[in-house]
């Protein structure tokens, strides 16, 4: 047996059972604490990017319903256009009724 003993650590706790000083914080944790916060960036600069993918997605799906419905509007004002001159009515500028 050796003679180099260590002693036992000195923990220094209040009578509530509390610790008087925090525990230093070793290497590694500062290292892990960096890793975490650059994990928390990236994630979050995923988490972005899933976003706006997401948001160029439903864009496409939603343009040609959009460009659908464009087409039925203006073929509908043609064709009443047309049955004006038809009628012998010039049709001047177009005005839409909304009834409430």
């Amino acid at each position: 047996m050796s003679d180099f003993r260590r002693p036992p650590p000195v923990l220094d706790m209040t009578p509530e059972g509390e610790f008087r000083e925090p525990p230093k914080p070793s290497g590694l944790d500062a290292f892990l604490a960096r890793l975490g916060g650059a994990a928390v960036l990236i994630g979050a600069m995923a988490g972005g990017l899933i976003l706006a993918a997401l948001a160029i997605f439903f864009i496409g799906l939603l343009l040609p319903v959009l460009l659908g419905a464009v087409g039925v509007a203006a073929l509908s004002l043609w064709w009443r256009r047309r049955r004006l001159r038809k009628m012998g009515i010039e049709p001047g500028g177009i005005r839409i009724v909304v009834r409430r």
